[in-house]
């Protein structure tokens, strides 16, 4: 009997764990099929800061999340691992981000230029930390990849997967992006910051291997945005105003779903902005957005994607932050979908057997 083998037989999944690795399960690397790679890292957000503290927020709120799935029997066996929390990469996202804060309040002035000394070079050296913060990243996925193994991401602002995506890149020559989201984040450089969070998608597009970019949910763009979406062939948006619209007049979300899937390709990276959802349901996220969806009609269409046979190669989930001291509501939120996404993962990768 394997080491796998004997940790399942003894651990009781109705019972209090007394592991503390994310959602209670007694695994580790070397024992789970899925390996979760936090990024506290938050250095370009431009409005409510927080999402740095993201994973240790899930991590928390996993241990209240029960391990039965109705329609994936023993979902829990496959084995799910977070990484330990990177405090070098959180250090210099706190760092950094002082830097960038105080840039992005003097281009809010209008850039006075008796300033200008003091502020010019903050772009050039904060790229260049998010540059050495995606080739972290960019590391641990090859690394856990050449063992054989899932790998997702936990943000962390939205800009954290880019290096996930560019290492699964190297693997998939034709993949597409299903993006869940209140924002189109197609900024070239947005605020000079080559990394941005509201650039993760135009960066990801610069990739040849992606030859499909799926947006749900956007609601809060800008006009260059939309032009780029709308002339670009490799991507589809559904705005939420038109989703919302189309469902007010009868047409169902099963329908809306099958839309959206049909303009996806075989191969699927998952990217989960938390402010897509509902603010209800992520109020402490960096830039929430009056709209969006419930937890359930995400995660129906996920099952959607999966069920139509198309194959899930990664996913984020990113933008998670906590509240004040003892608020773990958002934390809660997110360790949720990122179980569900994760059991969805291995049964599209044929690890689970999804009903």
């Amino acid at each position: 009997m394997s080491l796998k083998h004997q940790i399942i037989e003894k651990f009781d999944p109705n019972g209090i764990s007394t592991y503390e690795n994310l959602f209670g399960l007694p695994f580790d690397e070397s024992t789970a099929d899925l390996i979760i790679i936090p990024v506290p890292w938050e250095v370009t957000v431009s409005y409510s800061p927080g999402t740095a503290q993201g994973p240790e927020a899930i991590m928390n709120a996993s241990l209240q999340v029960d391990l039965f799935q109705d329609d994936i029997k023993d979902a829990w066996k496959m084995g799910v691992y977070m990484l330990p929390i990177p405090e070098e990469i959180k250090e210099k996202s706190d760092n950094f981000r002082i830097l960038a804060a105080n840039y992005i309040n003097w281009l809010s002035q209008g850039s006075p230029k008796e300033d200008l000394e003091r502020f010019g070079a903050v772009p050039g050296l904060v790229n260049k930390a998010s540059e050495e913060m995606n080739a972290w990243v960019y590391e641990q996925a090859k690394k856990y990849r050449a063992q054989g193994k899932l790998v997702a991401l936990l943000g962390g602002d939205h800009s954290t997967p880019l290096g996930l995506i560019k290492a699964l890149a190297e693997e998939h020559d034709n993949f597409g992006i299903l993006q869940i989201d209140a924002h189109a984040d197609l900024r070239m450089a947005y605020e000079n910051f080559e990394f941005s969070h509201a650039s993760i998608a135009y960066n990801a597009l610069k990739l040849p291997q992606i030859s499909k970019l799926v947006q749900v949910g956007i609601r809060d763009y800008c006009e260059a945005e939309a032009i780029m979406a709308k002339e670009n062939n490799r991507i589809t948006t559904f705005y939420d105003k038109d989703i919302k619209k189309e469902g007010y007049e009868g047409k169902a979300w099963k329908i809306i779903c099958d839309e959206i899937v049909d303009q996806l390709p075989q191969e699927v990276y998952v990217t989960i902005d938390i402010d897509g959802f509902d603010p209800k349901l992520c109020p402490n996220t960096g830039t929430p957005v009056a709209g969006g969806f419930e937890l359930e009609q995400i995660m129906y269409l996920m099952k959607e994607v999966v069920k139509s046979g198309r194959k899930l190669i990664g996913f984020d989930l990113v933008e998670v932050a906590p509240g004040a001291e003892g608020d773990e509501w958002d934390g809660n939120v997110g360790a949720r979908v990122l179980y569900r996404m994760a059991n969805l993962y291995g049964a599209s990768q044929g690890r689970l057997n999804l009903k």
